[in-house]
C-alpha cells in the first residue's frame, strides 16, 4: 500500500465537530485517512466517501474494511449530491474536502502528474476520461495554452512556453513529462531557472486543473455542501494553492457576512438579517512547523471551516 500522509488530519476532525451518530461526507476519500478518522467517531452514524480514482479506491477500501458504516462512491465530487440524494441523504452534518493530489498520485511515475519523473503525459484522476495532459499540450491553440498557464499556473512566462509548445509539436508529438520539462527550462531565462523551486512545477499545476476541471468542480461542490448542511454541521476544506483557497474563501464569506445599511442601529436584527452561517475560524488554519518538517508537502496546506446556524 502506498505511503500517504493525510495532511492537517488532526484539525481537520476537530474542525467538524462530529457527533457520534451523526451523517459525514468525505468528498476526497484519497487513501482514507481521513475517512478512517471519522469512521472512528461515529460508531451509531454513517459515512459517504468519494474518489473518482480507482486506485485509490481500491487502497481505501481495503484500509477501512473493518468499518461497516461507511458507503465508497465512484464518481467526481461535483456529482455528489446527486448521488447523495438518490440514496436518501438530502442533509447532512459534515463535509469534508482535502483538495491536495495525494502522495501516491505524485510517486507514481505512470500518472504523469510530476515533473521530477519521466512519465508518459496524463495527470488524469479519473482514468476513464478521454482528456489527458497530453491532449491539451499537443492539441490545444496558442491563446488557449497561455490562458491556462496564466490563469491556473499564475507563471509570468506563460507565453513564450505556449509557443515554444506550439512550435516543438509540430516536428513531433510532444509525449512525455521529460519532453514538457525540457521544453518549460528553455522558454524560460537564465535566472529564472536559478530561483529556488522547480520551474515547472506552475505549468504542471496548470494542465492538472485543466485536465480534471478542479476549480469548475470546487464551485459546484461547495455550493452544494453548504446548501446539504444540517443546522450545526460544518463544511470543512483544506487547500493547497492560492487559487482553490480563494474559491472556498469567497463562497464562505458571501453566505456568512451580510453586507448592507441598518436605518435602526439601537434595534435588534430580524432574524432575516442573521447570516445562516458563520466561520468556524475568521483566521485560515496552516499546519505546524512540526508538520511542515515531517510532511513538507503540508506547508502551502490551508484549512477553512464554516457552519450552519439556521435553514
Amino acid at each position: 500500500m502506498s505511503n500517504h500522509i493525510s495532511v492537517l488530519l488532526n484539525e481537520a476532525i476537530d474542525s467538524l465537530n462530529i457527533k457520534p451518530d451523526g451523517i459525514y461526507v468525505d468528498l476526497t476519500l484519497g487513501r482514507g485517512g481521513h475517512s478512517k478518522e471519522i469512521l472512528r467517531r461515529i460508531p451509531c452514524g454513517r459515512l459517504f466517501a468519494f474518489d473518482k480514482d480507482e486506485e485509490a479506491i481500491k487502497e481505501s477500501t481495503a484500509n477501512l474494511k473493518d468499518f461497516d458504516n461507511i458507503t465508497i462512491i465512484r464518481d467526481d465530487f461535483r456529482n455528489f449530491k446527486s448521488n447523495l440524494e438518490s440514496l436518501g441523504i438530502t442533509k447532512v452534518d459534515g463535509i469534508l474536502m482535502d483538495l491536495g493530489v495525494s502522495s501516491p498520485q505524485f510517486d507514481d511515475a505512470d500518472r504523469g502528474f510530476s515533473y521530477k519523473e519521466d512519465a508518459r503525459l496524463d495527470m488524469r484522476m479519473d482514468q476513464r476520461q478521454t482528456l489527458d495532459a497530453y491532449k491539451i499540450v499537443n492539441t490545444y491553440s496558442i491563446e488557449d495554452l497561455t490562458r491556462i498557464f496564466r490563469e491556473y499556473g499564475e507563471d509570468k512566462f506563460s507565453y513564450p512556453i505556449a509557443k515554444r509548445i506550439v512550435k516543438e509539436r509540430e516536428k513531433a508529438p510532444i509525449e512525455t513529462t521529460g519532453q514538457l520539462v525540457d521544453i518549460i527550462k528553455a522558454s524560460k531565462p537564465q535566472k529564472e531557472l536559478l530561483k529556488k523551486g522547480h520551474p515547472a512545477k506552475q505549468i504542471f499545476q496548470a494542465l492538472r486543473i485543466e485536465v480534471n476541471d478542479e476549480l469548475g468542480a470546487l464551485k459546484i461542490a461547495i455550493r452544494d455542501a453548504l446548501e446539504m448542511l444540517n443546522v450545526g454541521g460544518r463544511v470543512v476544506v483544506v487547500t493547497f494553492h492560492s487559487l482553490e483557497d480563494r474559491i472556498v474563501k469567497n463562497a464562505f464569506n458571501e453566505v456568512a457576512k451580510i453586507e448592507g445599511n441598518r436605518h435602526l442601529v439601537f434595534a435588534l436584527p430580524k432574524e432575516e438579517d442573521q447570516p445562516k452561517y458563520h466561520l468556524v475560524n475568521n483566521k485560515v488554519i496552516t499546519a505546524s512547523e512540526i508538520e511542515v518538517e515531517n510532511n513538507p508537502r503540508s506547508k502551502s496546506a490551508k484549512l477553512r471551516a464554516i457552519e450552519r446556524n439556521r435553514l
